[in-house]
């Protein structure tokens, strides 16, 4: 686009796209990027080993998969101008109870209250209302959404980690529900005047394969989903997981964790370049094309995070990764309605996000548990960047079988 045809886009779609950034940067609260600044505190707190803390985090993401499942798809059934402020006011009391809790059997609830809210249900309101209420641009309006999350892990991270120094962690976490509440009032103001309604859902809808409006039930039992869950699941494990076990990475490697997290913000800023690329290229190409090949980044960014011993090494390796992580935002959403249609994608992209979610929850564990019986972060990566290559290979087999379908 033009410069002054994209001002023109965003003058045009300003609310809607404004929505989707308020939600996908309020998921911030639920985060692992954001949860991890007080991993120290809770474990103290709660007189927890790193292995206990780890498992009570993935048993609280795990369930919040489960749950995303349903939740999901109410996205179907209720207006973002609805759902939206009650997801935020849910991740606002998730937030309090962080701050108030003192019993650890009731700290698996919190977390999942955090995972469910924030990572689960924000993101995929943001996704699905992009996905549904753009078509011709989805790729545009997806990536635009998608800042907000991006803001967040940029910013928060090293606002709050500054703020520990005036205020306790439990305050902190009172000021994070207070953050997220001011924005109820913000996202209504927004969808004042929402551009789907349910009322017109059918006239708005796009097909998918075969000229059909599939549903969840439908997917389910086509060979496709199944092809590409991993390349939901894949990502959201590992990246998960390189981030959850920074500090040991650091160790292992003989760097200053500092120095690790200096390259963060690189990261972002790369995240953001592969999120504009591929929603700039999903518009002119199609997901088609580019799924079975964009996370041959990440394949490279963790060979070379487990073969380099420098942090320069390192520094490269943080680029492919974000590459990779940055498209990871915006095609999967639009695959999942290219290929499915959007009468029914919040159904269908909710099965999607519990796979991430639950990816999230896999990975730490998993990886900690090969740390904990002998096999280095560096020899896993290696294997990851393995993986990666075979969930490339899945997707390709998946969309070349299904494109005979169109």
């Amino acid at each position: 686009m033009t410069r002054f045809s994209l001002r023109q886009y965003l003058q045009d779609n300003a609310a809607w796209l404004g929505a989707g950034v308020l939600l996908t940067f309020l998921s911030s609260f639920g985060q692992t990027f954001f949860i991890s600044i007080f991993a120290g505190n809770i474990r103290a707190e709660f007189g927890l080993g790193h292995g206990a803390w780890g498992g009570l985090y993935s048993l609280g993401t795990t369930v919040s998969a489960i749950v995303m499942i349903w939740a999901g798809g109410l996205t179907d059934v209720f207006r973002v101008r609805v759902l939206g402020p009650a997801v935020l006011a849910g991740l606002a009391v998730a937030a309090v109870a962080m701050a108030v809790n003192s019993w650890l059997v009731l700290l698996p609830l919190v977390v999942f209250l955090l995972r469910l809210f924030g990572q689960g249900m924000s993101v995929h309101l943001a996704q699905v209302a992009m996905a549904r209420w753009f078509i011709v641009t989805r790729g545009k309006a997806l990536s635009i959404a998608s800042v907000g999350y991006a803001i967040g892990e940029a910013l928060l991270p090293l606002a709050f980690v500054a703020a520990m120094a005036f205020l306790d962690w439990r305050w902190l976490w009172v000021l994070s529900a207070a953050v997220v509440l001011m924005g109820i009032p913000v996202l209504t103001r927004l969808l004042r005047q929402e551009r789907t309604p349910q009322s017109l859902a059918d006239a708005y809808s796009a097909t998918g394969m075969q000229g059909r409006h599939w549903t969840r039930k439908d997917a389910l039992f086509h060979p496709l989903f199944w092809f590409m869950a991993p390349t939901i699941l894949a990502p959201s494990a590992f990246i998960t997981a390189f981030f959850f076990h920074q500090v040991h990475l650091a160790q292992v490697k003989g760097w200053e964790h500092i120095e690790l997290v200096a390259l963060f913000p690189i990261f972002t800023g790369v995240s953001l370049i592969g999120m504009f690329a591929a929603g700039w290229a999903l518009d002119k190409w199609g997901t088609a094309r580019l799924m079975p090949f964009y996370q041959i980044p990440i394949a490279i960014g963790f060979v070379i995070a487990g073969m380099t011993s420098s942090i320069g090494g390192a520094l490269i390796a943080m680029i492919f990764l974000g590459l990779t992580v940055g498209a990871n935002n915006t095609l999967p959403s639009a695959f999942w309605a290219e290929f499915y249609g959007t009468r029914h994608i919040g159904a269908i992209k909710a099965m999607a996000t519990a796979f991430m979610v639950l990816g999230s929850a896999i990975g730490p564990g998993l990886t900690g548990i090969l740390i904990d019986t002998g096999i280095p972060l560096s020899t896993q990566f290696l294997w990851i960047g393995g993986v990666f290559i075979l969930v490339c290979l899945s997707a390709k087999i998946g969309i070349t079988r299904a494109m005979r379908s169109f």
